[in-house]
């Protein structure tokens, strides 16, 4: 299932962003944290991937113990 996503820019005298939000559903399904980082892969010219950093993946593994007990 795809979720349709407009990019919007925000355009500045000096400067402009760009920015891609996705829908709260797959944020949640994702289980992702306020302020987590993530990094964006460029695969060729129409896929993006947001892949999580090899450093969230332990964060989450020592969460996920200090959780079970």
């Amino acid at each position: 299932m795809g979720y349709p996503t407009k990019v919007q820019r925000i355009q500045r005298r000096a400067s402009e962003q760009w920015y891609v939000n996705f829908p709260a559903a797959l944020a949640q399904a994702m289980e992702f944290a306020k302020g987590e980082v993530v990094e964006w892969v460029v695969q060729d010219r129409t896929t993006l991937t947001l892949r999580r950093t090899e450093a969230h993946k332990a964060k989450r593994a020592e969460h996920g113990a200090k959780k079970k007990r």
